[in-house]
């Protein structure tokens, strides 16, 4: 629960924008009968009457097509895309056509629907017992591979697993630099190469001190230039084609690192490096700073790959597996 109240603290921009955008479709057009109790006072007496006559006195609205579309358009404008909404609030009406919801109805609603869709691939990273098992992290520069890698490497760590990283974006100083911090940081050696150098030779003999220490995980970070996809496409080509070399089912996982900031932006991302590399699972990251959190449900909704953590700072455990039902509450403002 402790990551549960992080992430509902800080997704606040994004819960924000859902809960506003719930409280202008109901409205204040259409107040409660005269027969529901009136709120209950504020202070002392009003805890004591409980929460039941306050909520049955907030403002209700007939659900009807006109606000069912109200409904989709609020949800586009929150990320979730066009298809994904239309399917969540055709799930809402269900059965629901005409009677009178509330704005706190309405979130509960919403977030059952989104952790149905999303329960499916809240999964954590396999972990095999294959020695060393071969990580690759792709994803486009500054979206956070290098953070996700080192916070990844620390946790796994901490949980008595030994690790390797190779610091495979050659090209990237600043990348390799952060890389070595997080190493230190958790007691995890990196390995690195000329800038510039070839990232698939790197990749081998990272390989090769892996499987020569019987190292459980290696962790191999990549360029995420997008400029010219077809030297990118060559480049990941040939770091698995390399690494094969050594072990044929390598790599035995290919994690995708999103920022959440980029919103619908993501799904092309995805699109991409799924032609790119066979990308086994996602990670985002930026939950924190963006309003633009629904892009997961759209995501999940969408291409249906595993969400093994998301990231909400910049500390080491800020990072956590993904849960289908937290992030659904927090993502629409409900408490735990």
């Amino acid at each position: 629960m402790a990551f549960f109240s992080k992430l509902r603290e800080r997704l606040t921009r994004s819960s924000s924008k859902i809960g506003a955008g719930l409280d202008e479709i109901v409205g204040e057009a259409e107040p409660a009968p005269a027969s529901v109790p009136a709120p209950a006072p504020a202070g002392l007496v009003g805890r004591l009457f409980g929460r039941g006559e306050a909520e049955a006195a907030e403002p209700r609205r007939v659900l009807d097509d006109s606000m069912l579309e109200e409904l989709e358009d609020m949800l586009v404008q929150a990320d979730l895309g066009v298809e994904t909404a239309l399917r969540v609030t055709a799930n809402i009406a269900e059965g629901r056509m005409g009677r009178r919801l509330s704005s706190t109805e309405l979130r509960g609603l919403l977030a059952d629907e989104i952790a149905r869709i999303m329960a499916p691939v809240a999964r954590p990273l396999p972990i095999y017992a294959k020695r060393p098992q071969v990580v690759l992290v792709v994803g486009v520069n500054g979206a956070g591979k290098t953070t996700t890698i080192g916070k990844l490497a620390s946790q796994f760590r901490a949980a008595g697993k030994s690790v390797v990283i190779a610091a495979g974006d050659t090209f990237r100083a600043a990348a390799v630099e952060q890389l070595q911090v997080w190493g230190q940081r958790a007691g995890v050696p990196v390995m690195v190469a000329p800038q510039g150098s070839d990232p698939a030779s790197l990749a081998f003999d990272a390989m090769v001190r892996a499987e020569a220490e019987g190292a459980d995980l290696l962790m191999i970070d990549t360029a995420g230039r997008l400029q010219n996809r077809q030297d990118l496409m060559e480049e990941l080509a040939k770091i698995v084609r390399v690494i094969r070399k050594k072990d044929p089912e390598a790599p035995h996982n290919t994690l995708l690192v999103l920022d959440a900031t980029t919103g619908q932006n993501a799904l092309s991302q995805v699109e991409t490096f799924r032609k790119l590399a066979d990308v086994s699972g996602l990670v985002m990251t930026k939950l924190d700073g963006t309003a633009k959190g629904g892009v997961l449900v759209a995501l999940a909704d969408r291409f249906g790959l595993p969400i093994h953590a998301i990231g909400v700072g910049e500390q080491i455990d800020d990072l956590d597996a993904f849960d289908a039902g937290e992030f659904a509450r927090a993502l629409v403002g409900l408490d735990g």
